[in-house]
């Protein structure tokens, strides 16, 4: 059986036993998290219900690989570099309750 999960803006494909990484989530180490059912399947495909919910355990947080953004105008003496690292929270899949 897997889901659709929604968090942050985005949807995730989560199955039990998955870890996943998302964006930053509010919570320690070990504590447990919800995540809202948009579907869910059983392992032929078939769709069981679009509602529910997911418990999920908080694995750990930290922050990504540092990116670098450089603006820059021609002609007009124009240039700035800065960078960015996003925060992120690994997240274990425990049971689906569809």
């Amino acid at each position: 059986m897997y889901a659709i999960v929604e968090t942050g803006g985005k949807q995730y494909r989560v199955a039990p036993g998955d870890v996943i990484r998302v964006e930053k989530l509010a919570g320690e180490a070990g504590s447990e998290v919800i995540l809202p059912v948009k579907a869910a399947f059983k392992d032929g495909g078939e769709l069981v219900a679009g509602g529910g919910a997911v418990k999920a355990t908080i694995v750990g947080d930290g922050r990504g690989d540092k990116i670098v953004v450089f603006k820059f105008k021609r002609k007009k003496q124009y240039k700035k570099t800065i960078g960015h690292r996003q925060s992120f929270t690994d997240v274990k899949v425990g049971d689906i309750e569809a």
